[in-house]
Protein backbone atom coordinates (compact mmCIF):
# COMPACT_ATOMS: atom_id res chain seq x y z
CA UNK A 1 0.00 0.00 0.00
CA UNK A 2 2.70 2.25 0.76
CA UNK A 3 4.62 1.39 -2.26
CA UNK A 4 1.76 2.38 -4.57
CA UNK A 5 0.96 5.57 -2.77
CA UNK A 6 4.98 6.73 -3.23
CA UNK A 7 4.24 5.68 -6.99
CA UNK A 8 1.59 7.80 -7.29
CA UNK A 9 3.52 10.71 -5.52
CA UNK A 10 6.33 10.25 -8.35
CA UNK A 11 4.20 9.80 -11.22
CA UNK A 12 1.67 12.80 -10.13
CA UNK A 13 4.84 14.65 -9.83
CA UNK A 14 6.56 13.62 -12.91
CA UNK A 15 2.62 15.18 -14.66
CA UNK A 16 3.18 18.28 -12.88
CA UNK A 17 7.02 18.69 -13.71
CA UNK A 18 6.11 18.17 -17.72
CA UNK A 19 3.08 20.55 -17.40
CA UNK A 20 4.98 23.26 -16.08
CA UNK A 21 7.58 22.70 -18.52
CA UNK A 22 4.77 22.99 -21.10
CA UNK A 23 2.98 26.10 -19.18
CA UNK A 24 6.53 27.53 -19.53
CA UNK A 25 6.91 27.02 -23.57
CA UNK A 26 3.76 28.71 -23.63
CA UNK A 27 3.95 31.54 -21.90
CA UNK A 28 2.99 34.82 -23.79
CA UNK A 29 6.14 35.92 -25.54
CA UNK A 30 6.02 39.57 -23.75
CA UNK A 31 7.21 37.49 -20.57
CA UNK A 32 9.41 35.11 -22.55
CA UNK A 33 10.84 38.63 -23.68
CA UNK A 34 11.21 39.65 -20.33
CA UNK A 35 8.45 41.77 -19.80
CA UNK A 36 8.37 45.94 -19.80
CA UNK A 37 11.63 46.44 -18.89
CA UNK A 38 13.29 44.21 -21.29
CA UNK A 39 10.77 45.61 -24.32
CA UNK A 40 11.52 49.12 -23.19
CA UNK A 41 15.44 48.18 -23.22
CA UNK A 42 15.44 47.08 -27.02
CA UNK A 43 13.15 49.79 -28.28
CA UNK A 44 15.85 52.12 -26.96
CA UNK A 45 18.34 50.39 -28.53
CA UNK A 46 16.52 49.58 -31.75
CA UNK A 47 15.57 53.23 -31.77
CA UNK A 48 19.60 53.89 -31.29
CA UNK A 49 19.75 51.53 -34.59
CA UNK A 50 17.65 53.22 -36.26
CA UNK A 51 18.84 56.70 -35.97
CA UNK A 52 22.24 55.67 -37.17
CA UNK A 53 20.69 53.75 -40.22
CA UNK A 54 20.91 56.20 -43.36
CA UNK A 55 18.99 53.99 -45.17
CA UNK A 56 15.59 55.16 -43.42
CA UNK A 57 16.44 57.74 -40.88
CA UNK A 58 15.38 60.58 -42.78
CA UNK A 59 11.88 59.49 -42.26
CA UNK A 60 12.28 60.03 -38.07
CA UNK A 61 13.88 63.37 -38.76
CA UNK A 62 10.98 65.21 -37.38
CA UNK A 63 9.71 62.98 -34.81
CA UNK A 64 9.46 62.92 -31.36
CA UNK A 65 11.62 60.59 -30.27
CA UNK A 66 10.36 60.09 -26.52
CA UNK A 67 6.95 59.50 -28.14
CA UNK A 68 7.96 57.24 -30.72
CA UNK A 69 9.25 55.03 -27.93
CA UNK A 70 6.66 55.36 -25.67
CA UNK A 71 4.09 53.93 -28.45
CA UNK A 72 6.44 51.48 -29.53
CA UNK A 73 6.67 50.14 -26.15
CA UNK A 74 3.16 50.08 -25.81
CA UNK A 75 2.75 48.19 -29.23
CA UNK A 76 5.13 45.71 -28.66
CA UNK A 77 4.01 44.94 -24.94
CA UNK A 78 0.37 44.60 -26.32
CA UNK A 79 1.09 42.57 -29.50
CA UNK A 80 2.96 40.44 -27.51
CA UNK A 81 0.27 39.80 -24.87
CA UNK A 82 1.08 42.13 -21.80
CA UNK A 83 -0.60 44.30 -20.47
CA UNK A 84 -0.41 47.25 -22.15
CA UNK A 85 -3.09 48.73 -24.06
CA UNK A 86 -1.61 50.23 -27.58
CA UNK A 87 -3.31 54.06 -27.46
CA UNK A 88 -1.00 55.44 -30.28
CA UNK A 89 -2.74 56.23 -33.98
CA UNK A 90 -3.40 53.53 -36.54
CA UNK A 91 -0.12 52.36 -38.59
CA UNK A 92 -1.57 53.86 -42.09
CA UNK A 93 -2.53 57.20 -40.34
CA UNK A 94 1.21 57.42 -39.04
CA UNK A 95 2.83 56.77 -41.90
CA UNK A 96 0.54 58.57 -44.75
CA UNK A 97 2.58 60.52 -47.06
CA UNK A 98 6.16 59.65 -46.15
CA UNK A 99 6.91 57.48 -49.37
CA UNK A 100 7.88 54.15 -47.85
CA UNK A 101 8.83 51.23 -49.90
CA UNK A 102 9.41 47.47 -49.36
CA UNK A 103 13.06 48.60 -48.94
CA UNK A 104 12.96 50.75 -45.90
CA UNK A 105 9.91 48.88 -44.10
CA UNK A 106 12.83 45.47 -44.81
CA UNK A 107 15.68 48.01 -43.47
CA UNK A 108 13.72 48.60 -40.05
CA UNK A 109 13.13 45.02 -39.45
CA UNK A 110 17.20 44.39 -39.86
CA UNK A 111 17.64 46.98 -37.35
CA UNK A 112 14.96 45.50 -35.27
CA UNK A 113 17.02 42.08 -35.49
CA UNK A 114 19.99 43.58 -35.08
CA UNK A 115 18.84 44.90 -31.87
CA UNK A 116 17.53 41.20 -31.04
CA UNK A 117 20.85 39.81 -31.41
CA UNK A 118 22.42 41.82 -28.72
CA UNK A 119 20.53 41.23 -26.51
CA UNK A 120 20.43 37.36 -27.22
CA UNK A 121 16.78 37.07 -27.94
CA UNK A 122 16.46 33.34 -29.18
CA UNK A 123 15.29 32.47 -32.54
CA UNK A 124 11.92 31.47 -31.75
CA UNK A 125 11.01 34.99 -30.06
CA UNK A 126 12.73 36.86 -32.85
CA UNK A 127 10.30 35.12 -35.23
CA UNK A 128 7.14 35.42 -33.16
CA UNK A 129 7.73 39.33 -32.90
CA UNK A 130 8.34 40.02 -36.25
CA UNK A 131 4.72 37.37 -37.33
CA UNK A 132 3.41 39.69 -34.84
CA UNK A 133 4.89 42.80 -36.98
CA UNK A 134 5.30 41.78 -40.35
CA UNK A 135 1.28 42.14 -41.10
CA UNK A 136 1.54 46.14 -40.98
CA UNK A 137 3.93 46.59 -43.48
CA UNK A 138 0.86 46.56 -45.75
CA UNK A 139 -0.17 49.66 -44.30
CA UNK A 140 3.15 51.43 -43.65
CA UNK A 141 4.32 50.61 -47.04
CA UNK A 142 2.45 52.92 -49.48
CA UNK A 143 5.24 52.95 -52.72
Amino acid sequence: MRMSTIALLVIGSSFAAASADAQMMERPLYWRLGGTPAITAVVDDFVGNVAADRRINRFFAHTDIARLKFYLVQQICAGTGGPCIYTGRDMRSVHAGLGIRSRHFNALVQDLGKTLNKFKVPAREQKELVAILAPMKKDIVTR
